[in-house]
């Protein structure tokens, strides 16, 4: 039975989508965007979080590990102060043998993802299904980038269809076309994130071209479909009212249509995550965004046309 890591399954997500959803996380990006809300889901394998607020620095990791990757504890103290650069473990010597997470009694070391198979994710989605009938919800598949894992998001989409799930696919894209037009075949909704127009720029941030983002979306935007488009405002990046005229423009004109567009803020709630991986975030300087700022860009987008959220609320105002 294939499976695939998962790194959450989240319940009652309101902004992904029509309604109250279930949001599927697998693990695995082509992408790096610097600006990553939820870089667990980047690489495409386990990872260990060291959560230092909950460390003892008992020394029980150290113990266990065969590679010589654990830092000698130090005071906790001292591992928690804001500004420390203690990090327990030493993410180049590590091979991921997980021996340190079984020996922590305290929860300060945690895998991210976990192998499900296509009948495990189905059965929790499931659990939630009355709350998709009175709402309008149903399942959200994310991640990473469900394109990634191509056959696994392909059944898992074809099961949640016969279940009688309504089906959205968040995906950025960067996927051949017929990987993509095969799984946009199983989906009601195409949450489908567009970061820069300019290439330059796209590159800088997100480590790979738009060219064939670009492509794909014109592609489907003419195949009938309720597209989506996310758009994650990033100071320093695209958050000018030069920049989002020209990206509505852009949009206007794809061969087909898109349904609406969603400008999503910033913000820098995950820095803990990268705290946790060993990960210097080069945007932890940057503050939250209020969401009040984007309503300027907004009507933008609503004076060429379109229908556009703040936030991607996936209910009636």
């Amino acid at each position: 039975m294939q499976k695939v890591l998962v790194t959450d399954i989240q319940r009652y997500a309101v902004n992904d989508g029509p309604g109250f959803r279930t949001n599927v996380f697998l693990k695995g990006c082509p992408l790096a965007c610097k600006w990553c809300h939820n870089p667990e889901t980047i690489a495409a394998y386990p990872e260990i979080y060291w959560k230092n607020r909950l460390c003892v620095q008992c020394g029980a990791c150290l113990e266990v590990c065969p590679v010589d990757a654990i830092n000698p504890p130090i005071p906790p103290e001292e591992s928690q102060l804001e500004n420390s650069s203690y990090h327990k473990i030493i993410r180049d010597r590590c091979d991921r043998c997980l021996k340190c997470v079984d020996a922590c009694k305290y929860g300060a070391l945690e895998i991210t993802g976990s192998e499900m198979s296509v009948e495990e994710i189905i059965k929790e989605v499931l659990k939630d299904s009355m709350f998709y009938s009175n709402s309008g919800g149903g399942l959200t598949l994310s991640g990473g980038e469900p394109t990634a894992h191509a056959e696994f998001s392909e059944e898992i989409l074809k099961s949640a269809k016969k279940k009688g799930l309504h089906v959205c696919l968040d995906t950025n894209g960067f996927a051949k076309w017929e990987i993509l037009e095969k799984l946009v075949g199983y989906a009601d909704i195409i949450l489908f994130d567009l970061k820069h127009i300019d290439n330059d720029k796209h590159i800088e941030m997100t480590g790979a071209s738009n060219k064939l983002i670009k492509e794909n979306l014109d592609k489907l935007t003419v195949l009938n479909k309720d597209i989506w488009i996310r758009v994650p405002v990033i100071p320093e990046f695209n958050d000018s009212i030069d920049y989002h005229e020209r990206a509505a423009d852009f949009l206007n004109g794809l061969s087909g249509k898109i349904t609406r567009i969603d400008l999503l803020p910033f913000h820098n709630w995950c820095q803990d995550k990268y705290k946790w991986l060993g990960i210097k975030w080069p945007l932890a300087h940057l503050e939250s965004l209020d969401p009040s700022f984007l309503e300027i860009p907004a009507e933008i987008y609503r004076g060429k046309g379109f229908e556009t959220t703040v936030g991607g609320s996936g209910f009636e105002e």
